[in-house]
Order: structure tokens, then C-alpha cells, then sequence
């Protein structure tokens, strides 16, 4: 044996440990505990007590019929075990999306993620510098502030109104806008609103952005569930060919097939600078290569067989609107805001107590798990945030349940 080796019982005693616990960025927060409803829900659950969940937005838990063999085949065809990396996605799957978009929309325009949260890193890494920030209207979703952060940036919020329906305060993201601002992020239609941008709307936002030199970001996530669209809602923004100012539009099978489980979202950028804006993207994707090839292989098929997972949805959603409005004529003290699209619906109460402590209480009293609006920053303490994607007889049940406590 070679005795120049020293065994671990011969070490001899480190002289220095390491002070105190993992040092963690300041990008993370500052606690991970769980917030009071969470830790409530949580603790119900573990006890074996049933719960009635109003929140549900994961189409793969809430009972739809999918085309299982075409899937299954579609995952297992002999493409799926090559490996022909490409920055910008491969090729069948980006024209396999820019046929489903039309409009006009190429391949070459294109760039493939994992997801749009992980699209939403590369274009705040694009966009921006540490300490730069982007406006994103809201209520909006949570995610945003965090996915900034993670980037080094921060996610301004600026309040939108409601009269009749909600709209875009123009005035107050004009002056937001400071000189670290570096983009706009909206999302069409609004997750939880349901608010579709007018074509007005579209036009007074692109035309700002082109005069602050600001960057545009569209989450079309939910574009293909309309529910009660005004005549002049914004489709979708490939519908401005030529937009004034860089338009970079996300999207992905999360919601366009209900496959969140198959992780592929996308990247669409026209508008000045395109070509630059997608050469750097590519530069950026370049170095993870996130997306699988299995994904990017069955692409076509997938697509192919998304308006038929899509026209189930559609069929929940306005079957459990319609349940909702049935439900509200025997309750004149509760409403409804307008749903012009999307997954969700915003219940409106009397503000009788904090919007978390009615949530809390709802979960105590009923069984039943619905969203604070103060969740998606929704003003004021009268809004609680219910899903459509719910199942119709949990859906109704639930509404049973908690409609007597408001």
C-alpha cells in the first residue's frame, strides 16, 4: 500500500468551519414560511380533512378526457431520440407554432423555452441591468415580482381601473416610467381579470413604448379562451404586423393544449430591432438548452390535438360561469366582474373583513379554498379570485358551501 496515503482517522483537525449557516442571495426572500392560508390548508390536508379547491389552474387534475394513445404516440416516435440542438428551437416545432398562431407568423421569428416563466428570465436578462425595473400593470400575477427579482430587476406595479370593465391607466405607466425603465409587461387577457387589451389600448401602448424607448412584453397565454370578449378587444398582438416598438409575445402548452406537464413555451419578437433582439435571445437559450428534444418532436401532434383539449375547457369554463350567475340571483349582496377571458372570475363581496381573513375563514368554516384577491393585488378588501377550471360538481358544491358565509 502506498503510505503516502492518509486515511481519514489520521486527518488532522480543520482549523477553520464555516461561519454560520449558507449565505444566500438577497434576490431570495427573506423567509420561506408559508403564509397564514397555506400553512392552514396544509395542516387540514395532513390531518386527512377534505377540501374543496376553487383554485385549481392544473388542467391535468381537473377531470378532462385527453387523447391519451395520440399522445403516447406522439412521445414515442422515433424522432424523439434525436438530439439536433438548435438555440432558437428546432425547426418543425417552431413552424408546427407559427401555423397554429397565423397572422402571418414565421418560424424565424420564433425562439422555444421550457416554459414562459423561463422565456420571462431570458427576456429580463435581454432587456435589462441590475437595478433597471419593468412596469406591469395590475392585479396581475404574482409571479412577475419574483421573476424579476431573480434577474436582478425590479417589477414595478402600476394600478389599472375598473369602470365597467378594466382598463389600462396610460397616464399612470407614462409616469412610472423613469430612466432605469426598460419595458412593459401586459398580459392578454389579464390573469386574474380576464381584461383583453382594446385595440385603442394596444395602439396608445405601442405608441408609448415607441416614445420611451421601452421594450413591450405580451403574455398570450390564455388568448385562445375568450368568454365574454368586447367587439373591441386586442385578439392578439401578431394582429400589428408593424409595431412601433419592440413586441415580444410569450405563450406556450401550458394553456394553448392544457399539457403543462410537457414543458414548451415560446417567444415571439417583431417589431425594430427583430433580428438583433432573436440573435441575442439565441445567444442567451444557448446556454442551457432547456427544451427537450422529446417535446420539440411531438410539437406538430400536439398542437395538432390542442382544439379539442381546448374545446372541453372552454365548455367547464362557461358551464361553471353559467352555474356562478344561477348561484348570484339568490344572493343580491355578491357579483361578478366581467370575464372576458382566461381561467378565472372575481367574486365581489361586501368588504365586511380583510380579503386573506375571509379567505382564512371560508377554509375554517366550509372546507372550501378559494384566492384572496389581495393575492393577484386587487384593490380594496371586497374580491375573492374563484378558477372555472374547477370540476362542475366541486365547482357548484363549493359555491354552496361558502356563498351563505359572505
Amino acid at each position: 500500500m502506498d503510505g503516502s496515503i492518509i486515511h481519514p482517522g489520521n486527518r488532522a483537525p480543520r482549523q477553520f468551519v464555516y461561519p454560520g449557516p449558507m449565505r444566500l442571495s438577497a434576490r431570495l426572500p427573506p423567509s420561506f414560511e408559508p403564509n397564514a392560508l397555506s400553512a392552514r390548508l396544509s395542516q387540514l390536508r395532513s390531518e386527512g380533512r377534505p377540501v374543496l379547491d376553487l383554485t385549481g389552474s392544473n388542467p391535468t387534475r381537473c377531470g378532462f378526457a385527453y387523447p391519451e394513445a395520440d399522445l403516447r404516440a406522439a412521445l414515442s416516435a422515433p424522432a424523439v431520440l434525436g438530439y439536433d440542438p438548435d438555440p432558437q428551437g428546432s425547426q418543425i416545432a417552431r413552424e408546427a407554432i407559427a401555423a397554429h398562431h397565423g397572422h402571418s407568423l414565421q418560424a424565424g421569428e420564433l425562439l422555444l423555452t421550457a416554459s414562459t416563466s423561463e422565456g420571462y428570465g431570458l427576456l429580463f436578462k435581454l432587456l435589462g441591468d441590475p437595478g433597471d425595473d419593468v412596469l406591469v400593470p395590475s392585479p396581475s400575477y404574482p409571479l412577475f415580482d419574483w421573476l424579476a427579482r431573480l434577474e436582478g430587476l425590479h417589477a414595478r406595479p402600476v394600478p389599472s381601473y375598473f369602470h365597467d370593465r378594466w382598463h389600462l391607466d396610460l397616464g399612470a405607466l407614462e409616469a412610472a416610467a423613469g430612466p432605469r425603465t426598460r419595458a412593459i409587461v401586459v398580459v392578454n387577457p389579464n390573469n386574474p381579470t380576464g381584461h383583453f387589451l382594446s385595440r385603442a389600448e394596444w395602439s396608445a401602448l405601442t405608441d408609448l413604448c415607441a416614445r420611451l424607448g421601452l421594450a413591450l412584453l405580451v403574455d398570450e397565454v390564455f388568448a385562445d379562451y375568450a368568454l365574454e370578449p368586447p367587439a373591441d378587444r386586442l385578439a392578439t398582438a401578431l394582429l400589428d404586423p408593424d409595431p412601433p416598438c419592440p413586441v415580444l409575445l410569450l405563450s406556450g402548452l401550458s394553456k394553448v393544449a392544457a399539457l403543462p406537464q410537457l414543458k414548451l413555451g415560446w417567444i415571439a419578437v417583431r417589431g425594430p430591432g427583430a433580428a438583433e433582439g432573436l440573435e441575442a435571445l439565441a445567444f442567451l437559450a444557448d446556454q442551457y438548452l432547456s427544451v427537450s428534444a422529446p417535446v420539440q418532436a411531438a410539437a406538430p401532434t400536439l398542437l395538432a390535438l390542442a382544439p379539442g383539449i381546448r374545446q372541453q375547457v372552454q365548455i367547464r369554463l362557461r358551464a361553471n360561469l353559467a352555474a356562478l350567475d344561477a348561484t348570484l340571483t339568490a344572493h343580491p349582496h355578491l357579483s361578478r366582474l366581467p370575464v372576458e377571458g382566461g381561467w378565472s372570475v372575481l367574486l365581489r363581496r361586501p368588504a365586511v373583513d380583510e380579503d386573506g381573513a375571509c379567505a382564512l375563514r371560508l377554509l375554517e368554516r366550509t372546507g372550501v379554498l378559494v384566492h384572496p384577491g389581495s393575492f393577484f393585488d386587487l384593490p380594496g378588501d371586497g374580491h375573492l379570485v374563484l378558477s372555472l377550471l374547477t370540476p362542475e360538481k366541486t365547482f357548484r358544491d363549493g359555491l354552496g358551501r361558502i356563498f351563505p358565509c359572505l
